[in-house]
């Protein structure tokens, strides 16, 4: 077998093996699930402004289903994120990248932008999608439900680049509830 041809298959190859694992790049799957709306035991409304959460900290408890009503006060775009701080860091690097390639500006989304192939510039599929975000632009208000998983430490944050560096992160702990 020539080279080319070895180099062909094991790029089929991982190829195949990436198209046949489910993957989620936000790593949703460790912390929860997204949910639908009736199924929420609870609404927390959470007020973003330029760069803070109107709430610092947040208790939930394993299995329990939040619907998060997200509401932009601020005149940027502010995002609300759940994850780790791993989870948040590989976030903000997405976000960099979009912002750097003008589809995130500094009040939303490029619309004009979406459509393009990103592929040729090495950043694959660039959207703002992941289930565990919501991206929301001055005055308005966005939803996400959620189920939580089991006891951790996780952060509710803004990605947006500086915010998180700004202090736009709380803690959001899920843990059972404390007896008396």
């Amino acid at each position: 077998m020539r080279l080319y041809d070895v180099m062909r298959l094991a790029a089929f190859a991982a190829a195949t093996v990436l198209v046949a694992q489910p993957t989620l790049a936000d790593g949703s799957h460790k912390i929860g699930s997204p949910a639908p709306a009736a199924k929420a035991g609870r609404t927390v409304e959470v007020v973003m402004n330029d760069n803070y959460y109107g709430l610092d900290a947040l208790a939930v408890q394993p299995g329990e289903t939040i619907r998060f009503v997200v509401r932009n006060d601020g005149t940027f775009v502010h995002e609300f994120a759940l994850g780790t701080p791993e989870m948040h860091a590989a976030h903000q690097k997405e976000m960099a990248m979009m912002q750097e390639h003008g589809m995130l500006t500094a009040t939303g989304m490029n619309q004009d932008m979406k459509g393009m192939d990103h592929s040729a510039m090495g950043m694959g599929a660039m959207t703002h999608d992941d289930p565990n975000t919501v991206l929301v632009e001055p005055g308005q208000t966005a939803e996400l439900v959620w189920t939580f998983k089991s006891p951790m430490t996780l952060e509710f944050a803004c990605n947006v680049p500086g915010h998180y560096e700004s202090g736009m992160v709380g803690t959001l702990t899920v843990a059972p509830p404390t007896t008396k």
